[in-house]
């Protein structure tokens, strides 16, 4: 050969000039034939290692590095290199090892600092990982690998601001740098700073690289700002460039929703989980989306493949999607503790610390996103000034209305938290001292269990919002009442049980009235005949329990169902569900959505409210015992089942708690045949509406700051939170 009149060196130059030109193979011919002539040639098996490493062979570049640091020991940049390939192979150890070695050589190497750090990383040390990024950048600082890599280790810890600064360094000296424009602009996201995040994506997308993971992430941030269809446009030409992107298909399926296209929402999630079935979140989206629409055509299926993914961990099943699915409260726990675990990741540093204040007066927080706080708003007006001082934390979308105005006049602090992310609102909390945090949004949707997690307040506080645990170990207790939560299902809590007498569901006695009720016509229900409702969300109708409501259209003539106008889809597949078990699907009339004051009004024309299992009706239950329509519930295992049978025992109809489908059945049928019984029972509901506890708000405000109490004082004298009774 023509190289056999070169010296060794000489080869090895051709050697690297091949490699710099991309012709690997020929580099390692160019090597092994040095190392044929010298054995113990350093450079060239050093060299050897590099190019295998780079066509992709690690255990061939790893025995190569071996070779050449017989023949070196203390060569630091193969000691470096062979760690490297180490990480690679997953030796996660034996790579740390070898960049202790090389460190002890050479200590101030800023390229073995960032490949320990990225080691490091790999092992979950996070806290080291940092140190070794800092150690590189103390070297080098414009080590851009080092920045961006730091960056990502202080996302995983949740410290945005510090992980936001490195990127920013990053991009200073590297301004065109897709990976760190893309991770720029989740956290971004992650910081409520939407106009920003979306300005980074743009910018990303002028580069030259695979656009799909921009478009998708992008998407994000527009679904985020609730502008849906620019987050369609955005996940559609992800997909175009990607057609089997799970992400984007997941992400898309989730923004058809948000447009109510739920048809085409279902078929997305389907696709994805035809892609990859253990996807993170394309199976709770999927069973979600089928109970939204009544879609039941595989539903013991998704029954079956819910309980499995919980219990598996094969995917994460949001808490609130499990509760339509199974009363297993061990189950429960389960998926509420997975569903932390991946929102929260590592847990945060706490704000407070075990510092123990004392106020002038007790500073209750209620932080919330969801809806409920319009059950509660008499409850904020009513609540003892000369003991509490009662802040509002709000990060719902801000829609002006006579309730939100009433809300922010209830509280002696109110703030709009939306845009700010939840380290933010966490300090907020702990600067302003608060005692009692209370969560009224838990596992519900737009939930912020992140702000909890921070830990701002000594006494955390689970409330009203999601019917069951958080499976949180930063949350303290949990408000119940002996009925929905006994004392002997602590085991599937992690907060600790504080029962209130009667029970545990606050209510607001100054609900609006209409000025005139309508009549049936104008509602769509016939003239004459016995008409049941159900005004829950149609979400929470199962089979068995329409099973069940079909027999009694069937058995009583001229009834009628009249249910809640959720959604079209919902509509026409119930309608299907009717025909399907011979009920004429012209029996079931949807309500359509109206204001408050309309909805109260238009029910006196319903003659009994049939509730739901294992999802009971809560405030809609409220709302028609409240309108004077008796509710006929059927208890279960779990919290969200047993909502109903303790509504009616706090206003004293308790006969109507029924303990079995079957017996739920043949009581609807006695009601129903039996006008006298049933009449007997609405008049009761009428004496009893501002008699019993259960719409005696400044009954209820007197329990539940006795709770308050209780908590605080256990604190105060040291005590870890305890179940307790008031």
């Amino acid at each position: 050969m023509a190289s056999i009149a070169l010296s060794l060196p000489e080869v090895l130059n051709r050697a690297i000039a091949s490699y710099n030109r991309g012709k690997f193979s020929e580099a390692e011919v160019l090597c092994r034939e040095i190392i044929t002539t010298k054995e113990d040639f350093f450079e060239a098996l050093h060299f050897l290692a590099i190019v295998q490493a780079r066509l992709g062979r690690a255990n061939d570049a790893l025995a190569s590095y071996d070779r050449a640091l017989a023949v070196r020991p203390n060569d630091a940049d193969a000691l470096n290199n062979r760690g490297i390939v180490l990480q690679q192979l997953n030796r996660l150890d034996e790579a740390l090892a070898s960049y202790a070695e090389a460190l002890t050589l050479k200590p101030k190497n800023a390229n073995t600092l960032y490949n320990r750090g990225n080691t490091l990383g790999k092992l979950k040390r996070f806290e080291e990982a940092l140190a070794s990024y800092e150690r590189a950048l103390a070297v080098q600082p414009n080590h851009v690998a080092a920045l961006i890599n730091r960056a990502a280790i202080f996302q995983k810890l949740r410290r945005f601001q510090h992980a936001l600064a490195s990127y920013e360094r990053a991009l200073m000296l590297r301004p065109n740098d897709a990976a760190a424009l893309n991770n720029r602009g989740v956290i971004l996201l992650e910081l409520k700073r939407h106009d920003e995040a979306l300005a980074s994506y743009d910018q990303a997308l002028t580069l030259p690289i695979n656009h799909a993971e921009i478009l998708n992430n992008r998407g994000l941030v527009l679904h985020a700002m609730t502008r849906f269809e620019d987050a369609l446009a955005s996940f559609e030409r992800a997909l175009a460039l990607q057609p089997d992107y799970v992400e984007a298909l997941t992400n898309r399926g989730n923004t058809l929703r948000e447009l109510k296209r739920f048809q085409e929402a279902k078929a997305s999630f389907e696709r994805a989980i035809t892609i990859e079935p253990n996807h993170r979140y394309a199976l709770n989206a999927l069973a979600a989306c089928s109970r939204k629409i009544c879609d039941w055509t595989r539903h013991d299926m998704l029954v079956r493949e819910v309980s499995r993914h919980v219990r598996e961990q094969k995917s994460i099943v949001l808490p609130v999607t499990l509760l339509g699915y199974s009363e297993d409260e061990a189950l429960q726990l389960s998926c509420a503790k997975n569903c932390i675990r991946e929102r929260i990741g590592i847990p945060p540093k706490p704000l407070w610390r075990g510092t123990i204040w004392r106020n002038d007066k007790i500073k209750v927080a209620y932080v919330r996103g969801h809806p409920m706080a319009y059950l509660m708003v008499e409850l904020f007006e009513l609540h003892d000034r000369s003991k509490f001082e009662v802040i509002g934390i709000s990060f719902g979308r801000d829609n002006p209305s006579e309730l939100r105005a009433r809300l922010v006049a209830a509280f002696d602090q109110f703030h709009d938290v939306g845009a700010k992310s939840d380290r933010d609102v966490a300090r907020l909390l702990n600067d302003l001292q608060v005692d009692i945090a209370v969560d009224l949004q838990g596992h519900q949707q737009d939930a912020r269990p992140g702000i909890f997690a921070f830990r701002p307040a000594p006494i955390q506080v689970n409330y009203l919002g999601f019917p069951g645990t958080t499976g949180a170990d930063f949350i303290d207790y949990i408000i119940a009442d002996p009925i929905i939560l006994p004392l002997h299902r602590q085991p599937y809590y992690t907060e600790k049980i504080v029962h209130l007498p009667g029970c545990y569901q606050v209510n607001d006695r100054k609900r609006p009235d209409s000025t005139r009720m309508p009549t049936r016509t104008e509602v769509g229900l016939p003239a004459h005949g016995f008409v049941f409702c159900c005004f829950n969300a149609n979400w929470k109708i199962t089979p068995a329990v329409f099973d069940v409501w079909m027999r009694l259209l069937r058995d009583i003539e001229d009834s009628v169902l009249w249910l809640l106008g959720d959604n079209e889809d919902a509509q026409r597949n119930l309608h299907k569900e009717a025909a399907i078990r011979g009920i004429n699907p012209t029996r079931l009339i949807f309500a359509k959505r109206v204001n408050s004051a309309h909805h109260l009004a238009r029910h006196h024309l319903a003659d009994l409210f049939l509730d739901t299992l294992p999802y009971n009706a809560h405030a809609t239950a409220s709302y028609a015992l409240w309108a004077g329509v008796p509710v006929l519930t059927c208890q279960g295992q779990a919290f969200a089942g047993r909502v109903g049978a303790s509504l009616l025992s706090a206003i004293g109809l308790f006969e109507l708690v029924t303990y079995t489908l079957a017996d739920y059945e043949a009581m609807a049928l006695r009601l129903a045949r039996e006008p006298n019984l049933l009449r007997a029972y609405r008049d009761r509901l009428v004496e009893n509406r501002l008699s019993c506890p259960l719409f005696d708000t400044d009954r209820f405000r007197r329990h539940i700051e006795a709770a308050y109490c209780r908590m605080w004082q256990l604190w105060q004298e040291s005590e870890k939170p305890r179940s307790f009774e008031v």
